[in-house]
């Protein structure tokens, strides 16, 4: 049996910041379903936040009004202890980042360059181009290998084990080999991603079908603030891959089918640049005016920026819709369409990573500290990967230190990897029932029509009891093939039992949510109500079913009021 001292599932930022910042006294090892450079967190595009003050409009800036635009963003549901802990390490982190080999772009001068983002009062973005996540991974990749971090690749976890609230292990699925395979570990850090692909249309990679979220919580760990989902404004009609905000940052306009920059009816003050739950909202309501394209989409014009500067400041961009939708935005607008992007929500956490469960850890956007709350603005997802990343790697550590290894676990394992082992080989013996994408697809259409950018009672209910319905179809499905080496249709069937999970838990939070706040906006209930809705959403597996409960937001020196930009 494989044992490591720490554990990291997820080899995007998040998890490659946790294991760099791992004690190497430790045994340490990353496990990841693809290998670390085809993670989610390559198609990050516009840039990372922190008040750095390198812009000449942002010199005034401090990571005091970072995290007051954090909270304001957030709608006043971020735990604002854990904002502020995330906006003033923002600015070492992004020094030792660059002292890492990171290749910000840069002002005259040498000093790294930094964009205006929406919900920001000040232009903080720090990026690379357009392509900043992208070499952002590369470098803390280089360093994992330079530290000899040990990596799992094609290395799928189908179970979290944990028993008498104490963490110890994993069991894995070898995409390679087939095999399933316990893990020990002292600890457990899920630096898993988000679970975008619940949805039918999503920016979000193929892999993120949220099972490491899924796992976690029939594990029986709470997830929190679940039915808060950001829609991102601006991804490329009819393939959904992500125009980043930064094309905005540097000045691009959204145009309805009158030639409009409609954001003005919407954000006079913010224009383009508001946060995205305001403009995700805005640009599906002049659709559904017919203010749009073809009754599908809107403008977003570059072309006044000229073509030196997108050239320059969104390659990747330009590249994206010569090769996906055969348009040169330096003489033609882009066709955007909103589309799912984000989760505020996800495994629940403290601001050092841990869970009640002892040993067990998460980061990144499968976690929810919450420095997001209702509505998480641009530029701090990268941010969060990195702090949070970090902060695991090294709360995990000082935890293995102080632990004893639990040599009784190791039976336990080998009965879960057992009873997985049978589960596959039931499968394999069907030979018929229902094939599993056809429920994925279902269930993406459930969620894309009923619980989108504007949810109702009704809708939500009959969400939910769809849902269920297809949890009974699952019972039915069947593995076709024979060869299970890199067979999708099992890594289909084991994840779809986690899609099911988050689809439920999103509904069943955002039916619960008599309020509109941030990015969950009920038609029925229109209004913020912080007299009985400030507070986070807690959803529980306990006794074969979903569990809901609430606990108070950290409210410290930034009191609630009315969002306005």
């Amino acid at each position: 049996m494989i044992a490591q001292d720490i554990l990291v599932v997820g080899g995007g930022l998040a998890g490659l910041a946790a294991a760099l910042n791992s004690d190497p006294a430790h045994k340490v090892a990353v496990i990841s379903k693809v290998h670390p450079l085809r993670s989610h967190s390559v198609a990050a595009q516009g840039g990372i936040n922190a008040a750095l003050g390198n812009n000449p409009n942002g010199k005034d800036d401090t990571w005091e009004r970072h995290a007051f635009d954090t909270v304001k963003g957030s709608d006043y549901l971020a735990d604002q202890s854990a904002a502020e802990l995330m906006c003033k390490k923002a600015i070492p982190t992004i020094y030792e980042l660059e002292h890492l080999g990171v290749p910000f772009s840069r002002f005259p001068g040498g000093v790294i360059a930094q964009r205006p983002f929406g919900g920001a009062g000040f232009p903080r973005t720090c990026y690379a181009a357009d392509r900043t996540g992208l070499v952002i991974l590369h470098a803390l990749f280089e360093q994992s290998i330079k530290k000899k971090v040990k990596f799992y690749n094609e290395w799928l976890v189908t179970r979290l084990i944990v028993r008498d609230g104490k963490c110890l292990g994993v069991v894995v699925l070898d995409l390679t080999t087939a095999k399933i395979m316990p893990i020990k570990a002292r600890a457990v850090i899920f630096a898993t991603g988000g679970y975008g692909r619940v949805y039918l249309r999503t920016t979000n990679a193929y892999i993120n079908h949220g099972s490491g979220i899924g796992i976690a919580y029939r594990a029986g760990i709470p997830l929190k603030d679940m039915e808060f989902v950001q829609f991102h404004p601006t991804s490329l009609l009819g393939k959904n891959i992500l125009i980043t905000e930064g094309a905005r940052g540097e000045g691009g306009y959204l145009l309805n089918n009158k030639g409009k920059r409609y954001m003005a009816d919407y954000a006079s003050s913010a224009m383009e640049l508001a946060p995205r739950d305001i403009v995700a909202r805005a640009t599906q309501t002049e659709i559904d005016k017919g203010n749009g394209f073809e009754g599908q989409y809107v403008h977003l014009d570059l072309r006044h920026l000229g073509e030196e500067k997108i050239k320059k400041r969104l390659p990747a961009i330009r590249e994206i819709c010569m090769n996906f939708a055969r348009i040169d935005p330096i003489d033609e607008p882009i066709p955007i369409q909103p589309a799912q992007h984000y989760s505020m929500g996800g495994i629940d956490v403290d601001e050092s990573c841990a869970s009640f469960v002892e040993g067990f850890f998460a980061a990144g956007e499968c976690a929810s500290v919450s420095v997001h709350g209702a509505n998480r603005l641009g530029g701090n997802s990268l941010l969060e990967t990195v702090v949070f990343g970090r902060i695991a790697g090294e709360e995990a550590s000082n935890y293995v230190k102080g632990s004893e290894n639990n040599e009784e676990g190791e039976k336990v394992l080998l009965d879960e990897a057992s009873e997985i082992k049978s589960r596959i080989e039931e499968w394999m013996r069907r030979d018929s029932g229902i094939k599993v994408h056809l429920l994925m697809n279902k269930l993406k259409v459930i969620m894309s029509e009923k619980v989108d950018i504007f949810r109702d009672k009704r809708n939500l209910a009959e969400a939910l009891e769809r849902i269920r319905k297809l949890r009974e179809d699952y019972n039915q499905v069947y593995i076709s093939g024979k060869n299970l080496r890199f067979c999708q249709e099992l890594v289909n069937i084991i994840e779809f039992e986690s899609m099911l999970d988050l689809a439920e838990v999103i509904t069943l939070g955002g039916l619960n949510r008599e309020e509109t706040r941030g990015s969950h906006y009920r038609m029925d209930f229109p209004k913020r109500d912080d007299k009985d809705w400030l507070k986070h959403t807690l959803v529980s597996w306990k006794d074969g079913k979903s569990q809901i409960g609430y606990k108070d937001v950290k409210i410290e020196k930034y009191k609630p009021v009315e969002r306005k930009y």
